[in-house]
Formats: C-alpha cells, structure tokens, sequence
C-alpha cells in the first residue's frame, strides 16, 4: 500500500518538524514576550500558556497517526529522535526540559493509544493526546521553571489541538474504512 507509507511519512516528517518549530515559537511568537520568560498566547479568556503548546498538542496527534501508518517500531524509532531533536533545538536552560517532557509524554501516548488504536481510533487519539498533554505540562514545567504556574494554560492550549484535530482523525478513520486500510 503505497499511499499509507507516503502518508506515513508524511505524518513522520510533520512530527518531527514541530519539535523545532515548538522550541522557536517559546523565544519567538506571542502577544507576550517578557525578558527571559517564554512568549505566551491566550488559551482562553484570561489564560495564557507558551506559545509552543500549539505545536506540542499537535505532535501527540501526529505520533498517533504515525503509528497507525508505520507501525509501532517507526513510531517509537520517531519518539527517540524527537526527545534528542529536542533536546538539540531547545534553548539552553530548557534542553533537559524539552527532550525529557517530550520523551515522557510520547511515551505515555503510545501506551495508552496502542491499546485502543484498532477498535476505536477517536477515542484511541483523545485519550492518548490528553494523557500525553498533562504529563508534557507537568514535566515540561516544573523541570524548566520549577513551577506549574503555567499549568492550566498548557492544558488548554494543547486540548485545542486535540479538539480541532477530531475532524480531520473521523474523516481519516472513514476513508480508511471505505478503502480497507487497516492501521499498521
């Protein structure tokens, strides 16, 4: 099947492409950017978070759909070279942070998704993200600033992604059924 491996390795190279982007949107886009703080957006009314939550909520899903089109040793292959491009692409004081956070929330992803992945793919994905957001929150904070100041903010900005990604995991899980695809 050509076009689940092209799709795979689509999903891999977004996957990996947003562990940089993460770590230059901290230092580099938010409607906040205090001296030696990340630069932060707003989650919700009166929430911020740090600009790169956008990008680590949708890595937690792209590690999903990774594994549904590679399989399990390329999706735990990409979690290794994530943790290490994190920890390479991260500022400075954050590089234990980053490729720690990532390493454990990419981890608690798969092994919540990996059970659930072929009999309830929506669910697999929500459970998997929301497991993986909340445990990259805590890591995340309290090893870079050792506080969970940010905390809410982390949750929610994250939870968008998930939230906005549903459409697009329904509208993959129907084609792949009216094709006959089965997840890897």
């Amino acid at each position: 099947m050509p076009q689940v491996k092209w799709e795979g390795a689509a999903y891999l190279a977004a996957f990996i492409a947003t562990i940089p982007l993460a770590n230059w949107m901290i230092g580099n886009v938010g409607t906040l950017c205090p001296p030696d703080s990340p630069c932060l957006i707003p989650v919700a009314p009166g929430i911020l978070a740090p600009s790169g939550v956008l990008m680590i909520g949708l890595a937690l899903i792209l590690r999903d759909l990774v594994q549904r089109r590679l399989g399990k040793r390329w999706t735990l292959g990409a979690i290794l070279v994530g943790a290490a491009l994190s920890g390479l692409v991260a500022p400075g004081a954050l590089v234990i942070a980053s490729a720690t956070a990532f390493l454990l929330s990419e981890l608690a992803d798969f092994a919540v998704y990996t059970p659930l992945a072929k009999r309830r793919l929506i669910l697999a994905v929500v459970a998997s993200s929301v497991v993986g957001l909340i445990i990259d929150s805590i890591a995340f904070l309290y090893l870079a600033f050792g506080s969970l100041d940010f905390l809410l903010g982390q949750v929610i900005g994250k939870g968008w992604m998930v939230l906005f990604a549903i459409p697009a995991i329904w509208l993959i899980r129907e084609r792949d059924r009216r094709l006959g695809i089965t997840a890897a």
